[in-house]
């Protein structure tokens, strides 16, 4: 059997992931992988956490922490939605750990010295009040394609339009508000046009690459490519390895794809077989799966491709590429900040990770975008996997129960609908098999469901409650010919439901490993298990919505203990100066006690400066610091609303600054 390495986009370690980015990527692949390795094939499913870059970097100055102990925290929440979803994966890893590190640089340092690598100077933004080099989402601005006034460096998130930061107009510092300049600098770029020849004979030979990514990337060759910069000034990634290229990293995105290799390269290491990796990777005959999005083809088909070629190793190019469409909720994008979606910490809080695997399977973007609603939710859930698969596994199981002492019946003579039932189970087992090939995973479910319906259908048709008691051998056989389609439809949605298809298995009395063999099999004569349950039960979703509301105003509330570590105390602002880059802020400094505090505060449309000078207010004191705008913020004030203006909490008695509030 063939050697399959299975991989997926890497989860960005700076947030927890929705349920479009599980289906898009980590779910896809489990799916594929669990199918091969039931065909019998020799199968390493790896994939990582992606840490570096400047969304993270910047959300970590934002937080005042530092950006691997942000993306470690994510890290470790994103290791238990993948435990939660039973994503069963050979080497879960992460970009910042030494063996991804060194691999990237040395892969880097390869081309480098093969003459594929060039210095170039460039145009870039500089921050001079914070002193740094802007890449990327370091700068939001102006849209030049669709004006929308808060793009940020690398892409408008209202066009889409890819950007570099000098397209912006009216650039900002995402730190500190303030318009940068230009400076000119120094940056490694690879040589990517050199490959424009060969990438056009590995696309058009592929044997492995769909029709739609292929003319898809011949399309983007033919259009011509141009060398690509894989150096930053970021701070946090990885360190360039090339001659003179101090205080630069690599590029997330060209450090990132290299995951894919160096994450097999750290499965064979824990296993004390430190060269084995080559075995795959440098193998002709390995095949690579990729489950990404849409947008990210070209990486897959274009970029890493001329990397591995650019190193002159025997890398393969066997690469079968599963992109999806993206997947909306109720036909509108994601947003955690607007409470549009459902992240995949709930989903498993809400109900049981194989009700979640199937209804995105079912509505698995493959050639379009589609959306989830909790209506499809409720569909699956009740119609589907309750009332067609349920109910079909519950009145086998019972009537073997009650009519043949719990064992199977053997198969005495089909009728013709039984024949064509058990005619049906090959049919669909073949089509099953091409389109999981194909990774058209949505399709496996409808005709999987199609052969349910049909079995339940001759089950009302044969009554074998009737039957039974005056031919309890055509009885039997009706039970028999479910009990297989039963079997059958376990085994070919396994990759998608596995613990609910382990548990039917377990019941029909198999409990050997699963494998794609075992359909073509008739089950007969063998005990089932007795204590047998429902496998799936209903759900109300308006419970579920309220379920979801309170789960996530919980995630709001705080302990007393909690509370506790709040220090409140009486500040004396002493000093107001207006910031003028920002409309409503002012930067205070307040006295508590015998020390002052700066505080950046919302207060210019509800104070004059000289209506604040010497007023009393309520501070919060243990905050860590944070950079706004220019200037360090220490303390936070309290205040109340109404109308958009705002009123300070101050004291009712003359009470000195530096008192402590309880």
């Amino acid at each position: 059997m063939a050697k399959w390495i299975v991989t997926s986009a890497w989860p960005y370690a700076h947030g927890v992931p929705h349920l479009g980015n599980l289906i898009g990527s980590l779910l896809s692949a489990d799916i594929f992988a669990r199918y091969l390795r039931i065909r019998g094939h020799d199968v390493i499913f790896v994939s990582g956490s992606d840490e570096h870059g400047t969304p993270i970097e910047v959300k970590a100055l934002q937080e005042g922490v530092n950006p691997e102990e942000l993306s470690s925290k994510v890290h470790e929440e994103i290791v238990k939605i993948i435990r939660g979803f039973n994503i069963e994966i050979d080497n879960y890893t992460r970009t910042h750990n030494p063996v991804h590190i060194k691999f990237t640089q040395d892969f880097y340092m390869k081309i480098y010295e093969n003459g594929y690598i060039f210095k170039q100077e460039e145009d870039v933004l500089y921050c001079e009040k914070d002193n740094i080099y802007l890449p990327d989402r370091f700068v939001i601005g102006t849209c030049p394609y669709c004006g929308y006034d808060s793009a940020r460096g690398d892409q408008c998130e209202n066009c889409g339009a890819l950007l570099t930061p000098l397209q912006l107009k009216s650039p900002k510092c995402v730190i500190c508000g303030s318009k940068p300049v230009i400076r000119t600098t120094v940056h490694y770029y690879f040589d990517l046009p050199a490959f424009t020849e060969k990438l056009i004979e590995f696309i058009e030979k592929s044997t492995t690459l769909s029709e739609n990514a292929k003319n898809f990337s011949l399309n983007m060759l033919r259009q011509g490519l141009k060398a690509r910069s894989i150096t930053r000034n970021n701070k946090w990634g990885i360190p360039a390895p090339f001659p003179e290229a101090k205080d630069l990293t690599i590029y997330v995105w060209f450090e990132a794809v290299l995951g894919y290799i160096s994450a097999v390269v750290e499965y064979f290491e824990k296993r004390g077989e430190r060269e084995k990796w080559k075995e795959w990777w440098f193998n002709k005959e390995t095949n690579v799966a990729f489950f990404i999005g849409k947008d990210n083809i070209p990486f897959h088909t274009i970029i890493f491709p001329a990397l591995l070629m650019a190193t002159k190793d025997p890398y393969t190019l066997r690469f079968y590429v599963g992109a999806t469409e993206f997947l909306m909720h109720e036909g509108q994008k994601f947003s955690k900040s607007k409470g549009i979606g459902i992240w995949c910490d709930e989903a498993l809080k809400l109900l049981p990770a194989d009700y979640w695997r199937y209804t995105l399977t079912l509505i698995r973007p493959e050639t379009k975008d589609t959306s989830f609603s909790w209506k499809t939710l409720e569909y699956a859930v009740n119609e589907e996997l309750n009332n067609h698969l349920g109910n079909l596994v519950h009145r086998v199981l019972t009537f073997t129960k009650r009519h043949f002492n719990g064992k199977i019946p053997r198969i005495v003579k089909l009728s013709e609908d039984e024949k064509r039932i058990i005619n049906h189970i090959f049919e669909v087992k073949r089509k099953v098999e091409k389109f999981y090939d194909e990774m058209r995973f949505q399709r496996v479910i409808s005709e999987v469901m199609g052969l349910i319906k049909a079995a339940n259908a001759l089950m009302n048709k044969e009554e074998p409650w009737k039957t039974v008691k005056s031919d309890k051998d055509k009885a039997g056989t009706t039970i028999c010919v479910l009990a297989n389609v039963v079997k059958s439809a376990a085994i070919m949605l396994y990759p998608i439901i596995p613990e609910s298809s382990l548990k039917i298995l377990r019941y029909l009395g198999i409990r050997d490993k699963v494998e794609w063999r075992q359909i073509d099999e008739i089950i007969e004569d063998i005990k089932i298990d007795l204590d047998f349950s429902i496998v799936f039960n209903k759900i109300n979703v308006d419970e579920l919505k309220e379920k979801l509301a309170k789960l996530r105003e919980a995630t709001q509330l705080i302990s007393m203990e909690e509370f506790e570590k709040i220090k409140l105390g009486i500040g004396k602002i002493v000093e107001v100066r207006e910031v003028a880059e920002k409309e409503n802020i002012y930067f205070l400094k307040i006295k508590v006690g015998d020390k002052i505090y700066g505080s950046i505060a919302g207060l210019k449309q509800s104070y004059k400066p000289d209506e604040l000078i010497g007023k009393k207010v309520v501070v919060v004191l243990n905050l860590r610091p944070k950079k706004i705008a220019g200037y360090t913020s220490e303390v936070m004030i309290l205040a109340a609303k109404k109308d958009d203006k705002l009123s300070l909490l101050t004291v009712d008695r003359d009470i000195e600054e530096g008192a402590e509030v309880y």
